[in-house]
């Protein structure tokens, strides 16, 4: 549910924080509605979304034991640093 308590859906800042559990289907069907309010009329969301999805697609044909070391670090640090902001 948006953090505001109103029905009109989420924000930018909460589809940024919800986008896996949109793509995964994890989200409750009420919620499902309401994120698809906000994509209906914004378009960055929409681009954002994609990425996701295609990020979430790309990492599941990787197997960890594929990367070296160095580019495996280099992702967790971009992921920290992903999440510090």
């Amino acid at each position: 549910m948006p953090s505001d308590g109103t029905e009109k859906g989420f924000t930018c800042r909460e589809v940024v924080e919800l986008a896996t559990e949109y793509v995964d289907g994890a989200m409750s069907a009420e919620d499902h509605e309401l994120f698809e309010v906000h994509l209906n009329y914004c378009d960055g969301c929409v681009a954002f979304i994609e990425q996701v999805r295609t990020a979430s697609r790309l990492s599941r044909r990787i197997n960890e034991s594929e990367l070296s070391p160095d580019l495996r670090e280099k992702l967790l640090a971009a992921f920290r640093d992903w999440k510090r902001e």
